[in-house]
């Protein structure tokens, strides 16, 4: 993570790894490939209200003209004022030398535009596997994951939710709730426009899919700097869109052949060339 402060210039941490390991899950080149304009002007759905939204309104066109999203914003009371800035690229990754990027570009804004009338700590930060989910294609991305919800209004009478999220349907989702109690619906439909929070809780599916993309990301980075040979032309590359709900087990042993006796003694006949391989059955 990278972290700058008004009164200053910007100070790296001593391991920026410790203070957000997330980090090394998620990389690639901020300069490599090209950016897919619908995903980077995608709005959000899930937007902050007060004085986060005012720096909301200076940072996010800052960060889409450099080709990232603005994913959060959040205002704390840690070191007396911090404004932390989550942001990534439209393909979901981000890495350090991103933060610094966007940490130089958006300070003299922030400075000039002045949305919060005192001195506070600016920090930049990529949005972590466990993420907060913001925009549709987010919601879309991570179909079959678990994830927790917080409503800005209430749905049948409560305002918290978790579940594994089944979908984008219409304006809202769907959502497997594990949460019920008696007498409730396990299955719950909610407006996408209507949630305060939603985000994604760690488990070891979301963290095997959080490697798996960051191994994919590290290829390609390798491939652009001349590191690796290309791909063959009849490789698929991953869709961004694309949902990365937990592929089902198959159940090998269903269809499995048998290896029985006799199998075993046709294979040794066929070995020693007491069958003709040739002959029909």
């Amino acid at each position: 993570m990278w972290r700058q402060t008004r009164a200053g210039p910007p100070e790296r941490p001593a391991n920026p790894l410790q203070v957000r390991p997330n980090l090394t899950l998620d990389m690639t080149d901020p300069t490599a490939g090209s950016v897919d304009a619908d995903l980077l002007a995608e709005p959000r759905l899930v937007v902050e209200p007060g004085m986060a939204a005012r720096v909301s309104a200076v940072a996010g066109p800052v960060l889409q003209g450099m080709g990232y999203r603005l994913v959060r914003i959040k205002i704390s009371g840690e070191f007396g004022c911090t404004v932390q800035i989550m942001a990534e690229r439209p393909d979901g990754s981000m890495q350090i030398d991103d933060c610094e990027a966007i940490s130089r570009a958006l300070s003299p804004v922030l400075d000039v535009a002045d949305p919060i009338e005192k001195a506070y700590r600016l920090e930049i930060s990529s949005p972590g596997i466990d993420r907060p989910l913001v925009r549709r294609t987010d919601f879309e991305r991570y179909a079959g994951h678990l994830v927790k919800v917080e409503m800005a209004v209430a749905h049948q009478g409560r305002k918290r939710f978790r579940g594994k999220l089944g979908g984008v349907e219409g304006d809202a989702i769907r959502l497997h709730r594990d949460d019920i109690r008696a007498g409730e619906d396990a299955e719950v439909v909610l407006v996408m426009e209507d949630i305060a929070d939603a985000r994604l809780v760690l488990t070891d599916e979301l963290i095997a899919e959080s490697m798996r993309r960051g191994k994919a990301a590290e290829r390609e980075l390798k491939q652009n700097l001349g590191l690796k040979p290309p791909p063959p032309p009849y490789a698929k590359k991953s869709d961004p869109a694309k949902s990365n709900a937990p592929k089902p087990k198959l159940n090998l042993k269903k269809n499995a052949p048998k290896n029985t006796k006799e199998h075993r003694l046709a294979a040794a006949r066929l070995l020693r060339g007491e069958i003709d391989p040739t002959e029909g059955d």
